[in-house]
């Protein structure tokens, strides 16, 4: 398979980038960043592109897979409008341009609020993005939606905090549905759903993501 990936200088994206390289069933792995990766190999292409011109980079997206692993936070971004065009319209754009491509498979990671009708504006933005990348038709479609991500390297106090009460709460048998998510976890998932012959749509909440990655 010829993978497709943006959000790749993300936590899950690194992890996924990683893996998909290892994989010998990947032929070819291309990563589209906003600055040159520091990593190499011989089955990486990476094309630096500037994400709000599309009709520059577009034609790039051609293979059988396609992975969207891109997000940003408020404090990162500066403000919503900044992170609506990383978290909504880099995505769609991105979707677009694999479904115009004809690439037959594509996943999406977004949020365990992702709700159109939320009256949160994150949850909302993830919810928005679903019904528009939905509303693409690919032939098979995985929407992952995991609860709080767990990165050792994070440098985000509220993550951190996050992660040490629901491990707290996990340890005395509470919340298990709501236990931190390892990234390099929900990576391995991803990988695994690609390699799956399903069509259709299929929209994969926390605590089924969860249950399923106890096996790795």
């Amino acid at each position: 398979m010829k993978a497709i990936l943006i959000g790749v200088t993300g936590a899950t994206g690194n992890e996924l980038l990683h893996l998909l390289l290892a994989d010998n069933a990947i032929s070819e792995v291309v990563a589209l960043v906003r600055r040159p990766l520091p990593v190499q190999h011989s089955r990486l292409r990476t094309e630096v592109i500037n994400f709000d011109e599309p009709q520059t980079w577009k034609h790039l997206i051609a293979g059988d897979v396609a992975f969207s692993c891109l997000g940003t936070t408020l404090k990162t971004a500066g403000s919503k409008e900044a992170q609506y065009k990383v978290d909504y319209t880099y995505q769609y754009s991105f979707a677009s341009a694999a479904r115009e491509n004809a690439i037959p498979k594509f996943l999406l990671v977004s949020a365990s609020s992702a709700s159109p009708k939320s009256v949160i504006f994150y949850s909302r933005m993830k919810g928005e993005l679903e019904v528009s990348v939905r509303a693409l038709d690919f032939e098979s479609l995985t929407i992952f939606r995991p609860g709080l991500l767990s990165m050792p390297q994070t440098d985000r106090k509220g993550e951190k905090i996050s992660e040490s009460i629901l491990t707290f709460f996990n340890r005395a048998g509470l919340l298990k549905k709501l236990a931190p998510l390892p990234v390099n976890k929900l990576a391995r998932l991803l990988l695994v759903y690609a390699k799956q012959n399903k069509t259709g749509v299929e929209i994969i909440g926390p605590a089924r993501i969860l249950d399923e990655v106890k096996r790795f």
